[in-house]
């Protein structure tokens, strides 16, 4: 029974025919193919008793033999097999041996190299490379500087090293003058079968004059040459070693040949001498460097104080170190943060969705603002199918996330992160207030997405499943390392029976030098010395313009998203939209209780011709208008504080700011004015009012409504302005009530502003003076409510007549326009702050 030798991209193996041989990208078979066109077990080749044959095990892509797909064939020496494409799928070479070292031994090992996605020069014996004991079974990608020269192929001059020197996904070839258009639609030369891109995404041209140029076609979330974007419908010269990133591929030019990379998810990631320094020169994270391995669930524990929070936001690109570097499959997050920060997801300690919706919508919200405006609602679909599948949520794709439990719950907010298939999730205390059975099951949720080719950092308090990570990172007081490396070796390190030992320790001996005793630790020297030996350096950012994240939907698209978004939460809240009604209507209803047979005109003695004040019409003015002020600033008072985690996580996956801020203005304001309008009517319906107004006539009840209408709208942006301002949300309750009765003092009913230096300006502030101002106008307040400390002195914003009116109005709006703008300052506040700069 002779050997045969197979060869694949430089590697060979010796196979014995008394064994069969899986192939595919399963890490656990004997010929590990990382090729994303290469089923997960994709054939299995054996000696049949005859010959050596291959058989497909029902492949997605298939295996073909000279250009023709089959099931079961024979092979012999000098046969070639191609997997997952006929033409430029990986070819297997078949040949005779001619006396080799032999399978059983050197498979396994060769096996391992695959997986490890290095390559051995033909025929040479296995070489391991220079890494930590453990790292090759973890998948361990080792950076450029420590990747033994022999592995990797050639590469051009000046090439970047592209998802960790893997092979490439696929091969393209180019011919001068040739057009090569990438994108989602069939149509293209190039298809790519991801919702990231947009169906006419980009293309490539080979100009006669031997140069290559790529085209961004107005896509919607961009196209990157070196991590860096290129304007919209613009065109780029790219050369050799430019990377161009399209969604989740990356391509590279060598010679007249386009190689493309798939990111499929298993990905390598580093951290390098990050420190993070505030201002007064404090630091609150020193030195922090360790490695991730792909495929692989990293625990982040450490006491209050150690920078857990600092890290993930350094690690994300949100916060960036001052000084070091984050590697993502060898390319620096840093330096190609506009485009990498697609393949991140980020699940913070609370839910990013809103708790009023269905799980199904509220996941269809959220596809609609991260993909691409051409993308079809039944790829949407799909997509969210998918999803709910994976996280065995389809059961619960039709519930209220508040039905749900705190762990299904985690899960929706995974689920919302997995729509755009990021190749690293980092998630922030997601066990936090579980129970012990909730943590272990969202544990094992982790677990299974590292598994699954993802590579999952999380920050946790809980200790009790930690086995179920394969490296943890502990972090010191101050924000050092106090080691990194297998969470059962944890204890044992740090000389403790639990882990409770070990946070008292930490806190007790704050000012122990944790980071010194690990780097002295032989721990140290097998999981970060190599990390360590690359010198720190500074942190130096692209330009803010080339940070700013794409907009996925124009701002129109996203707008009308949010509205619908908007209106389906407050629909779905029956209790918010019955105190919506009763509100306005008891504070319209208690102004009826004042004088209910007093109208709101001038009184005039008929004896003597003398104006008698009119109480009533100040008092019913003033009940109405912090009636309008408080419905007003109460609607809107919580809106962003309680969105905040969400608007925050949004911002960074491209949502307008303007865009998000409008949808609020539009329902909140539709709803307020509504509600003035109730108070109005209620207040001013049994009341007699003046014949004729001084702008609309005879609908003087209109015309009286209209300012408590406007200011109810100007109060809900005051609102917004507190809600931008605090927090947390307990704390709007005071300032709610504060803000009412500010209103109340500087209305004008209780004492006359007018001539009162300093109060009268400062009255200038506050909505409630213009909208009293407003409606005093049309009902005459300096006759109803004359001076009497002065007769002959009159209030200006009183003046009867309609240009006092428009004026008032103006101002009154002016004030909402005003708080909108610093409504839309404050929300900056709650952004990356890489965006902010």
């Amino acid at each position: 029974m002779p050997e045969l030798v197979l060869e694949l991209n430089g590697r060979t193996w010796t196979l014995d025919p008394s064994r069969s041989y899986t192939l595919g990208r399963d890490p656990q078979g004997d010929l590990v193919i990382d090729d994303a066109r290469v089923s997960w077990r994709h054939a299995t080749i054996s000696w049949n008793g005859r010959g050596w044959a291959i058989e497909d095990h029902g492949s997605t892509n298939g295996t073909y033999v000279q250009g023709q797909r089959v099931q079961q064939t024979e092979l012999g020496a000098g046969s070639a097999v191609h997997l997952g494409n006929a033409t430029d799928g990986p070819r297997l070479s078949l040949s005779a041996a001619a006396g080799a070292y032999s399978a059983p031994a050197a498979a396994p090992q060769q096996a391992a190299a695959a997986q490890q996605g290095w390559q051995q020069q033909p025929q040479a014996p296995v070489q391991q490379p220079h890494a930590p004991q453990q790292a090759p079974q973890q998948g361990w990608q080792q950076p450029p500087a420590q990747v033994p020269a022999q592995q990797g192929g050639p590469r051009p001059q000046g090439a970047s090293p592209v998802h960790g020197d893997r092979s490439p996904t696929t091969f393209h070839q180019f011919s001068l003058g040739r057009v090569m258009r990438i994108g989602r639609a069939l149509e293209n030369e190039l298809v790519v079968s991801d919702l990231q891109v947009s169906r006419l995404h980009a293309e490539f041209t080979a100009t006669p004059d031997g140069r290559f140029e790529i085209r961004d076609l107005g896509s919607h979330n961009g196209t990157y040459v070196n991590g860096q974007p290129i304007a919209k419908s613009s065109t780029v010269l790219i050369g050799a070693g430019d990377i161009v990133g399209v969604g989740h591929s990356t391509f590279r030019l060598v010679g007249d040949r386009l190689e493309e990379f798939v990111d499929t998810g298993e990905v390598s990631f580093s951290a390098r001498h990050l420190t993070v320094t505030v201002d007064g020169g404090k630091q609150i994270l020193r030195d922090v460097s360790f490695g991730v391995p792909e495929k692989s669930l990293i625990g982040v524990i450490g006491p209050s104080g150690s920078g857990k929070s600092t890290l993930l936001k350094a690690l994300t690109g949100y916060r960036p170190a001052n000084q070091g570097d984050v590697l993502y499959d060898n390319r620096s997050l840093y330096k190609q943060f506009a485009e990498l920060r697609q393949r991140i997801g980020l699940v913070p300690q609370d839910d990013i969705l809103h708790k009023e919706l269905t799980v199904r919508k509220a996941l269809k919200y959220a596809a609609k603002l991260r993909f691409p405006a051409d993308t079809t609602e039944a790829e949407r679909e799909a997509r969210i199918g998918e999803v709910l599948r994976e996280l065995k949520l389809d059961i619960h794709k039709d519930k209220k996330v508040t039905a749900l439990s705190g762990g299904q719950r985690k899960r929706v907010s995974v689920a919302l992160e997995l729509l755009t298939k990021p190749s690293l999730i980092f998630l922030d205390e997601p066990t936090s207030g579980l129970d012990p059975g909730m943590d272990r099951d969202v544990m094992q949720l982790l677990r299974g997405l590292a598994d699954d080719g993802r590579t999952v950092l999380v920050v946790t308090h809980s200790v009790a499943e930690l086995g179920l990570c394969d490296k943890l990172l502990v972090m010191a007081p101050g924000g050092s390392v106090a080691y990194f490396g297998p969470p059962e070796e944890a204890l044992n390190f740090f000389g403790y029976t639990t882990w409770a030992d070990v946070f008292s320790a930490f806190e007790n001996y704050r000012d122990y030098d944790w980071a010194g005793r690990w780097k002295g630790s032989q721990h140290y020297q097998m999981y970060a010395a190599d990390l360590d030996a690359v010198a720190p350096q500074a942190v130096n950012m692209p330009p803010p313009q080339q940070i700013r994240p794409p907009k996925p939907q124009s701002w129109g698209s996203q707008l009308f998203t949010l509205i619908r978004r908007y209106v389906s939460v407050i629909a779905s809240d029956k209790g918010f939209m019955a105190l919506m009604l009763v509100l306005p209507a008891v504070l319209g209803a208690v102004s009826l209780v004042i004088d209910p047979d007093k109208g709101l005109l001038v009184n005039v003695n008929e004896q003597t011709g003398r104006i008698i004040p009119n109480g009533t019409a100040t008092t019913v003015l003033l009940i109405l208008v912090v009636g309008a002020c408080f419905a007003g600033a109460a609607n809107s008072v919580r809106e962003l504080i309680k969105e905040r985690v969400i608007y925050e996580r949004e911002r960074a996956t491209g949502l307008s700011r303007s865009a998000y801020l409008m949808s609020k203005v539009i329902v909140l304001g539709l709803i307020t004015v509504i509600q003035g309008g109730l108070v109005g009517a209620i207040g001013f319906a049994t009341r007699e009012l003046p014949s004729e107004g001084l702008v609309l006539g005879s609908m003087v009840m209109l015309e009286l409504s209209l300012p408590i209408m406007a200011l109810g709208f100007t109060s809900m942006m005051f609102g917004l302005i507190i809600s931008a301002l605090v927090k947390t949300a307990e704390k709007t309750m005071p300032l709610l009530v504060m803000f009412a009765i500010i209103q109340v003092v500087f209305t004008g009913c209780l004492f006359i502003l007018h001539g009162t230096v300093g109060v009268n300006e400062f009255s200038y502030l506050m909505p409630s003076r213009w909208a009293v101002a407003a409606a005093g106008t049309t009902l005459d307040f300096n006759r109803i409510n004359p001076n009497t400390d002065d007769p002959g002195s009159t209030d200006p914003l009183w003046d009867h007549d309609a240009a006092a009116w428009g004026i008032d109005m103006t101002a009154l709006l002016a004030l909402g326009a005003l708080c909108g703008v610093l409504v839309a300052r404050f929300l900056r506040r709650h952004e990356p702050e890489v965006m902010r700069k």
